[in-house]
């Protein structure tokens, strides 16, 4: 493990971030975004933008590959991370950034700060590590489509956990206070805790049960299931109360995979 690399962040000029996001909209709805529609859209002279183009394919914000039809660009994840960074920086959320913490089949977790110096945990979901018929199986993000962009699919899981953890968090059930999110990107409470994964022996395990299935019912009670409730994905503080955490494979209990 070791830090978010941001060191390009601070250095990258504002024609930059337009054609950083020039080349996401374009995403929309072409495979890659050739350079003289990344200069439309920017708004940009096209030999201004293939001088940007090029020192971002330097810096790997962005990849430069041949099609079957024809060439263009498209974002990587680090080009990825570094929009929805700006925006969270430019909204006062996120002021420092501290050392990865943790990382999972679908995310990477770090400590951040805001601009008070408060410890914050920030999560970057990467759904590129599964594949796309996994993601079929067990997710509702494509909704019938054949194909997706993992980007696409990153963002729409950031924001179905980030609107459960606030829903949960309103009625009530002991999860991280959620901050703010953008694209794959969310900002949580971080967790002053250890995963249950990790500990050996807690004082009263016949409570600790109680309370667990307790969750699950209330969850059930308010119609979701977690989908993927696991030592895992439970955290334990200092007094041993158990934090809920990882919501994006939630799903209704109506949902066809609610049974299984």
């Amino acid at each position: 493990m070791g830090k978010l690399n941001v060191t390009m962040l601070r250095y990258l000029t504002r024609e930059d971030f337009r054609v950083l996001t020039a080349i996401e909209m374009g995403l929309k709805n072409h495979e890659l975004v050739p350079a003289s529609l990344a200069a439309a859209i920017a708004n940009l002279r096209h030999g201004g933008v293939h001088k940007l183009l090029k020192e971002l394919c330097k810096h790997r914000l962005l990849s430069y590959e041949r099609g079957k039809h024809y060439d263009g660009y498209r974002l990587t994840n680090q080009g990825y991370d570094y929009l929805a960074l700006k925006t969270l920086c430019s909204r006062g959320i996120v002021a420092s950034f501290g050392n990865q913490i943790g990382v999972g089949k679908e995310s990477n977790i770090y400590v951040v700060a805001d601009e008070e110096g408060t410890p914050l945990c920030l999560k970057l979901h990467r759904l590129g590590r599964t594949c796309f018929r996994n993601i079929k199986e067990k997710r509702d993000y494509h909704q019938h489509r054949k194909a997706a962009s993992w980007l696409y699919l990153s963002r729409i899981s950031a924001t179905k956990e980030f609107a459960y953890m606030k829903a949960l968090k309103d009625r009530g059930f002991p999860v991280p206070k959620p901050i703010d999110f953008n694209r794959h990107c969310v900002i949580m409470e971080l967790v002053d805790g250890t995963p249950m994964c990790q500990v050996s022996e807690v004082p009263d395990v016949e409570a600790l049960y109680d309370e667990l299935m307790d969750i699950i019912v209330r969850l059930g009670n308010h119609g979701v299931i977690h989908g993927d409730f696991n030592e895992f994905n439970i955290m334990l503080t200092d007094d041993g109360q158990p934090i809920i955490i990882d919501f994006p494979q939630m799903v209704s209990t109506s949902h066809p995979n609610a049974e299984m």
